[in-house]
Formats: C-alpha cells, sequence, structure tokens
C-alpha cells in the first residue's frame, strides 16, 4: 500500500518524544508523511481564536491525510485540541473526508489515561491502541493501512456522540 499521510495528534509537553517518533519512523524508515502542528515544522497558528485555529487544521493538516495517530502521554487526553482533532478525524463531510484513526502510548506512558473520544471508538471497533512500537518499523506501517481500511468498512461503527471539549481539562 502506499505511503499515507498522517496527521500526528499530541500534547505539546510531549513534543521531543513526538518530534523523535516523526524523525525515526517518518523521515528515517520512510513509513509515513507526517502532517503536524508545531514550532519544530514552521506550522504554528498564532491565534486565540479557537474556532480559527480547528478551521486551520482541517483546511491545512486534516483535509489531505488519511490516518490519524494520537501520541499519548500524561496530559494528552485533558487537552481540548486533541479532542477537536479526534472528532474532526472521524467527522465525513463535503470538505473532509473521514480518516482512520489510532493510538499509540508514548514510550513509558503505557498506563496514561486515554482521550475520551478515543476511547470511545476503541469501543466501538472503529480505533486501535498499540504500546509504541520499539522493534520492526513496518508494525507501524501495518498499523496505519489497517486504520486506513477502517475508514470505509468501519464507517457505521464511528462514534462522534460525545460534545467537544470545551477547556483543557488539567
Amino acid at each position: 500500500m502506499a505511503k499515507h499521510k498522517v496527521f500526528i495528534s499530541y500534547h505539546h509537553d510531549d513534543e521531543e518524544q513526538v518530534n523523535k517518533f516523526i524523525d525515526y519512523f517518518s523521515y528515517n524508515k520512510e513509513i509515513f508523511i507526517p502532517k503536524i502542528v508545531g514550532e519544530r515544522y514552521d506550522t504554528n497558528i498564532n491565534s486565540d481564536d479557537s474556532d480559527y485555529i480547528m478551521r486551520t487544521i482541517r483546511e491545512n493538516y486534516l483535509t489531505d491525510s488519511t490516518v490519524t495517530i494520537v501520541l499519548i502521554g500524561k496530559e494528552t487526553a485533558k487537552r481540548k485540541y486533541v479532542d477537536w482533532e479526534i472528532a474532526s478525524t472521524i467527522r465525513n463531510d463535503a470538505n473532509n473526508k473521514r480518516s482512520g484513526l489510532l493510538g499509540i502510548y508514548l514510550p513509558e506512558k503505557s498506563n496514561c489515561e486515554i482521550p475520551p473520544r478515543l476511547q470511545d471508538n476503541i469501543e466501538c471497533g472503529y480505533a486501535n491502541l498499540y504500546k509504541y512500537p520499539t522493534s520492526n518499523p513496518d508494525v507501524l506501517k501495518r498499523w496505519i493501512d489497517e486504520a486506513y481500511e477502517k475508514r470505509n468498512d468501519y464507517y457505521q461503527t464511528v462514534d462522534n456522540s460525545r460534545p467537544l471539549f470545551k477547556n483543557n481539562r488539567s
């Protein structure tokens, strides 16, 4: 299967580990093409207007991605932008096609809380949750391919019923 454009959703406190993940799996092993918002990638969105921020993320990052990976650290489940990115990922409308979804615990973080909207979609079978891939990088490619396939196979099970976070929960 072709290399996917993958949106990476994460909490900024985990940026160092996220950068290592992208460097290794995207740039070194060429498993996926990253779509990411962050200082290192010159993709910061300088605004306090949450509607503008989410519209920009949808239009510039999610629209042409096919899978979203939520990298889970200690505070990830409490962040409103992570919740909104997951909600946008699984929404299917005229402007944005639904993407595949999966969660990966960052190293040493496998006991962290899962973002609630991600948990909803794990429970309904649309998304999967994994420990950080430490051995064969092709395992990550398989996970991404499986999430991509679920966009069509499991579309009826998607659960986006939870109200969006209005604020961060920490």
